[in-house]
């Protein structure tokens, strides 16, 4: 597996390999590498010839300072699972080589609309600086196909408009969220819960799992069902932030032509942020 930690770098290796003729896979990062991350890993190895992963903690989607200090940084754990899956190259840039203007002076990237609502209403900001950094990503490695998880399903809608409004000749595919035994949604932030919060956090996924009981079950009083679901939550220890069911396609508002309906919910348990989704 080549390491490789400058764009300049990056770029020739990915150039050689399309005058090859040869596919190119991407799964960008944030590294504190998961199960879930590695069967991004293997889809996009099942889809092209050659894979790239990059780890980069991006500053530009945190809005918050300590969330970002404290975010779980493994890279040496993450590049021996990531040898072992015969990873071709492993993109690790520091921030200075993507924002080397610094992130305030930096050209931004936003997908109107659909970055401003749920979890873009909660986190402003948030989404302009994923939209940002994996738009630089696709430009410095070109890939053929990019692979994402589904637990981040308003980012891979984001992502996807972000391809099609702007021609990105990239393939996005989205992989079902990868859980733990009891059901939470893997996710980096997760090691940062206690053995008591862990014991907790699977009610999340329970809490949606009751609602698309009901759904299905012919009740359509969804207000009712989002009091009742947080004051589940609230009981258990959570603070609730949202819990919406929307058009899996548009994020609006369901009506009777929806294709599909989707419940989004996202809850704090202590300063710990879970999201999770569940369609319908």
């Amino acid at each position: 597996m080549k390491l490789i930690d400058t764009i300049k770098e990056m770029q020739i290796l990915s150039a050689a390999w399309q005058l090859e003729g040869l596919r190119i896979g991407f799964v960008p990062t944030m590294g504190n590498l998961h199960a879930g991350h590695l069967s991004l890993v293997d889809k996009a190895k099942a889809e092209c010839d050659k894979v790239v992963v990059s780890i980069f903690v991006n500053p530009l989607q945190f809005n918050d300072d300590q969330d970002f200090s404290k975010y779980p940084r493994t890279l040496d754990e993450d590049r021996e699972k990531l040898s072992a899956l015969n990873v071709d190259a492993l993109f690790i840039p520091v921030e200075q080589e993507l924002y080397p203007q610094g992130k305030e002076n930096t050209t931004q990237v936003e997908v109107p609309g659909l970055s401003r609502l749920l979890e873009g209403a909660s986190r402003a900001g948030h989404f302009v600086g994923v939209t940002t950094v994996v738009n630089k990503l696709f430009n410095i490695v070109q890939p053929d196909v990019a692979v994402f998880g589904e637990k981040d399903f308003q980012q891979l809608l984001i992502i996807q408009h972000m391809v099609t409004d702007l021609n990105m000749p990239v393939h996005i595919i989205g992989i079902p969220t990868a859980r733990e035994a009891g059901g939470l949604a893997m996710s980096s932030r997760n090691n940062r819960l206690t053995a008591e919060q862990r014991e907790i956090a699977p009610l999340l996924y329970q809490t949606l799992q009751g609602i698309r009981v009901e759904l299905l079950e012919g009740n359509s009083d969804i207000e009712g069902l989002k009091r009742l679901a947080f004051e589940q939550l609230e009981k258990a220890g959570f603070q609730p932030d949202y819990l919406e069911l929307r058009d899996s396609i548009t994020l609006a508002e369901p009506d009777s032509n929806a294709s599909g309906r989707i419940i989004l919910a996202a809850a704090c348990l202590g300063e710990i942020r879970l999201i999770d989704n569940l369609r319908v």
